[in-house]
């Protein structure tokens, strides 16, 4: 006999929680590369994609949203070892109604490969689709937002560390939240930097004090595209974070609710709390 639909939704829930809690048990001291997720897309209004991440994130399920080149923005979650795991989750919570549109993200992508550098200008309002009622994402044209993929495997880790930072810079300009309302302070800024990875292919730590504690130390005078900047009182009180975009600049989560924005390494409020940075490609 089937399990009415509440129970189905509810080992689905389990099934993605236990996923993500193992990959997690297993990257926290240390860096690896992501296994196949589900995104879905696409929002026209940030605020909707922020509240769907926010549901999915109070289910225990690590979910983050991200804006791509057409102006909409998706919305992606899960760490699976298989495409055949991710396939299976995502058709059972369209069975269950909880997510519409999707598709799946192989571990060996990368979202954003064309380098847009600083001063990218998000698009303008007659890029973007008129927002959606409802919080269902509108069903994507797959041919127009499938993401670009990873270049060759034996593609220098520098041009890596230059996709990041690309990544971040996209970032600029939206007002982002990681995790709702129920977030400790701290989270949003080691949250950002986690999604931005994430969309690279690589996961890292989740909280800025175990981030730190990962990758290969830099210098100051040796950072290069890519790497995370760490401030605070010390290294073992380390309370912010965020991705190192050249010149000078990194890109960052400043507090709940604000935009992402660039902002000097050297201002003076950072340049009295610089901890350390980490190269992780």
């Amino acid at each position: 006999m089937a399990l009415p639909m509440f129970y189905r939704t509810q080992l689905i829930l389990l099934f993605l929680c236990i996923s993500v809690l193992t990959a997690h048990a297993a990257k926290t001291t240390g860096i690896s590369r992501l296994g196949h997720a589900i995104q879905m897309g696409a929002f026209s209004d940030v605020k909707n994609a922020e509240r769907f991440t926010a549901k999915l994130q109070s289910k225990g399920i690590e979910a983050f949203y991200f804006r791509k080149d057409n102006g909409v923005y998706a919305v992606r979650f899960g760490d699976f070892p298989s495409k055949g795991k991710a396939l299976a989750a995502a058709k059972r919570l369209v069975a269950d109604r909880m997510i519409d549109s999707y598709y799946i993200a192989p571990p060996n992508e990368v979202v954003f490969s064309t380098p847009k550098g600083p001063g990218w200008q998000k698009p303008q309002p007659g890029e973007i689709k008129t927002p959606s009622p409802s919080l269902q994402p509108v069903v994507p044209n797959t041919a127009a937002v499938k993401p670009v993929p990873k270049p060759a495997k034996d593609k220098d880790n520098k041009d890596m560390g230059a996709i990041a930072a690309r990544t971040a810079e996209r970032f600029v300009g939206i007002p982002y939240r990681w995790g709702g309302d129920n977030v400790v302070d701290g989270m949003d800024c080691s949250g950002f930097v986690r999604a931005v990875y994430n969309l690279c292919g690589l996961s890292i730590p989740r909280s800025s004090r175990d981030q730190f504690k990962a990758g290969d130390l830099v210098t100051k005078d040796d950072l290069k595209d890519g790497d995370l900047v760490f401030f605070g009182s010390s290294a073992d009180n380390i309370n912010h974070v965020g991705i190192y975009v050249g010149g000078g600049k990194f890109v960052h989560a400043p507090r709940r609710g604000e935009e992402i924005r660039v902002t000097a390494v050297n201002e003076n409020y950072f340049e009295k709390r610089f901890v350390g940075a980490r190269r992780y490609f």
